[in-house]
């Protein structure tokens, strides 16, 4: 989250006529996140996020973003819950930008989980996957496997600069991957961006998981692979194994994984280190010096895509299903 478009106190006051909040109590900007500007807003009625969807965001694609909440929420996952207009809309138009309101979630992030926390998540993936069963729409990955070679192909040419031999590098895993990406994989709806950022803690439990505007359609385990690289990697990028144990301990304990699924998922955790990899390599080289938000060092995810790349069976990340 981040402030990109400044909204006037006019302005912000027209568009809430036609929501029933109550009356404005004060709103202030949320400096956290990279993709969208974001108000907090305190009304009567409560507290709300507002949201203005900046260009990295397809207005196309909020009918799934904004209904999944509503679809986990009403299955008993706690994430934020858009809040329609007095004609039942979810999106209006605010300073040239398509915005939304949505729920307050309550809770902090930890900067640093513990295995505690990891078990956790694990639960609440789980739980996310299965609640998401039945929901209508469906959204493709656009940072999936097929989206991987021309991501790369902006900045190919550039990667050098990043890390020596890293175009070398990425070329050499994305031919692997390409050839050796499983399929036949359990499949659904999955958060796709579950970082320790977008998960909410009160008291050591977890309180609700917030940013859907990853989610998409993919092999469930690969929300799990994803989880593995941005929650159970220390500073010095080196792997946790007590909290892949967690974290996989808990996803399996309220969704079994299969055997094929355990089979895959050291290759799911390389093709999910390679993703954030080449999205982070993207932005180093394209954010302008004087951004707001400064870019991620991609190099933190070249050595999770190494450590990956030694690991053959789940046992490696400490979780043997047998």
């Amino acid at each position: 989250m981040a402030v990109y478009t400044e909204v006037s106190d006019e302005d912000l006051a027209l568009f809430l006529k036609r929501y029933d909040l109550g009356e404005l109590l004060s709103f202030k900007g949320i400096a956290e996140g990279v993709e969208n500007t974001n108000y907090l807003l305190h009304t009567t009625a409560g507290n709300f996020i507002l949201t203005l969807y900046e260009k990295r965001v397809a207005t196309t694609d909020l009918p799934f973003f904004l209904g999944l909440m509503e679809h986990l929420n009403s299955n008993g996952v706690s994430c934020p819950l858009p809040v329609r207009d007095l004609k039942g809309n979810h999106t209006g138009e605010l300073c040239g930008r398509t915005a939304a309101i949505i729920t307050f979630l309550e809770g902090i992030c930890v900067k640093h989980p513990a295995p505690s926390h990891c078990l956790e998540l694990g639960r609440a993936l789980a739980r996310l996957h299965l609640a998401a069963n039945g929901f209508a729409l469906t959204r493709e990955n656009a940072l999936g496997p097929k989206g991987w070679r021309p991501l790369f192909n902006h900045f190919a040419g550039e990667s050098e600069s990043i890390s020596t031999g890293l175009k070398e590098d990425i070329t050499a895993e994305l031919d692997w991957l390409e050839k050796d990406w499983p399929r036949g994989l359990p499949q659904g709806v999955i958060h796709a961006d579950l970082f320790p950022d977008n998960v909410f803690f009160i008291g050591g439990k977890l309180s609700g998981v917030i940013d859907f505007y990853f989610a998409c359609n993919d092999c469930l385990a690969y929300d799990l692979a994803i989880c593995l690289n941005a929650w159970c990697f220390e500073d010095d990028c080196s792997f946790n194994i007590t909290k892949g144990r967690a974290l996989m301990s808990g996803y399996n304990e309220v969704r079994p994984l299969s055997e094929a699924e355990c089979a895959a998922l050291p290759i799911l955790a390389r093709g999910a280190a390679l993703r954030f990899l080449l999205t982070r390599c993207y932005d180093w080289l394209n954010t302008p010096e004087d951004a707001i938000v400064k870019p991620h060092d991609p190099k933190a995810y070249l050595r999770r895509l190494r450590f990956h790349q030694r690991t053959a069976t789940t046992a490696e990340y400490g979780f043997n299903p047998a």
